[in-house]
């Protein structure tokens, strides 16, 4: 042992004693320093033993080896080497979060809910009740069953006044009653939100349509000796203006619809003398009259909070209907 020792070449002497020492050091865990290997300039020149094997350095180095784990098994050092190498402007894709999609989800669903809110709150809307939603289907689809039963009347009797422009305004006026009618009772006969929505769009529309109808056998028969083309123009233009107005003013105040109407509905006060000369007084009565029926039903219309209320509204317009519709069959056509 003491040669072992003191002698530089024992570890190439006695290579498998070397290695027994290395192996009962690791069977007992304990890592001894490797020796030193010997000077390659000590070795003789002229020995001709074979090659020695490997210094007792590498198997150190490989019991080392696999004691300590490799770097790639470390989470650190494996998410290093996964990583994409830096791009040269500088930052990283891990340096940025990704997006909170479900949190921008519910910021836009909040900010919608608060806008309608606002407008309901604006236009102080309360929903009509199944009741209430029957009774306003019923009143007016009484009317589009009258409207319907307008039709022939009035067709007859301008082809025995004539035809032409007789027959013209008598379907115009028939045909936007039926078409306000149908609207306004498919509007109330819905329970689906958004074709109620559309619906409803339609049938305030439809009041001008009809509004206009309305005047249309008067300006062009009655006034038409009296510049009631021009009357007629006019009324078309500011129904088509109140039209637009439904459709791209939707959060507006009730009450702004109901001047409109009424504002609709008396621009014949200028023609009140021509009126005069060329209908006769029962007609006339009878188209005054109409007109002051459909004055009250805005009333009702603007008290929309109160239950039913709308559908007094309807039974309102109904009889301003029917008047209207008697002097025009019987005075004008």
């Amino acid at each position: 042992m003491k040669e072992a020792e003191t002698s530089p070449d024992a570890a190439s002497v006695h290579p498998a004693a070397s290695s027994r020492r290395q192996t009962g050091d690791r069977s007992s865990g304990v890592r001894r320093a490797a020796p030193e290997t010997p000077a390659a300039s000590a070795a003789p020149a002229t020995s001709f033993a074979p090659a020695a094997p490997a210094t007792p350095a590498a198997p150190a180095a490989a019991s080392s080896a696999s004691a300590a784990p490799p770097a790639s098994a470390t989470p650190a050092a494996a998410a290093a080497s996964a990583s994409p190498p830096a791009p040269a402007h500088g930052w990283t894709p891990s340096q940025f979060k990704p997006r909170d999609y479900a949190g921008m989800r519910a910021m836009r669903h909040e900010t919608a809910n608060t806008s309608a809110s606002a407008a309901n709150k604006e236009r102080n809307v309360r929903e009509y009740t199944l009741g209430e939603e029957i009774a306003n289907s019923v009143t007016h689809g009484l009317g589009a069953l009258l409207a319907i039963a307008a039709i022939p009347v009035l067709v007859v009797r301008s082809l025995d006044s004539g035809g032409g422009v007789y027959l013209f305004a008598a379907l115009v006026y028939t045909l936007t009653m039926l078409l306000e009618y149908t609207m306004s009772t498919l509007y109330h006969a819905i329970a689906q939100d958004k074709a109620k929505r559309v619906f409803k769009v339609l049938d305030h529309s439809c009041i001008y349509l009809f509004i206009a109808g309305s005047y249309t056998p008067f300006c062009l028969i009655s006034l038409a000796p009296y510049g009631g083309g021009w009357l007629c123009a006019f009324v078309w233009a500011l129904a088509l203006a109140g039209v637009a107005c439904e459709a791209f003013w939707v959060f507006r105040p009730r009450w702004i619809s109901a001047v409109l109407y009424l504002l609709l509905g008396w621009c014949v006060v200028g023609f009140l003398p021509s009126l005069l000369a060329a209908v006769p007084a029962t007609g006339l009565w009878l188209l005054v009259a109409g007109g002051v029926c459909y004055s009250i039903g805005c009333i009702f219309y603007v008290l929309k909070k109160l239950p039913y209320m709308h559908s007094v509204f309807h039974l309102w317009v109904l009889a301003g209907s029917i008047l209207q519709f008697l002097a025009i069959a019987l005075y004008v056509m």
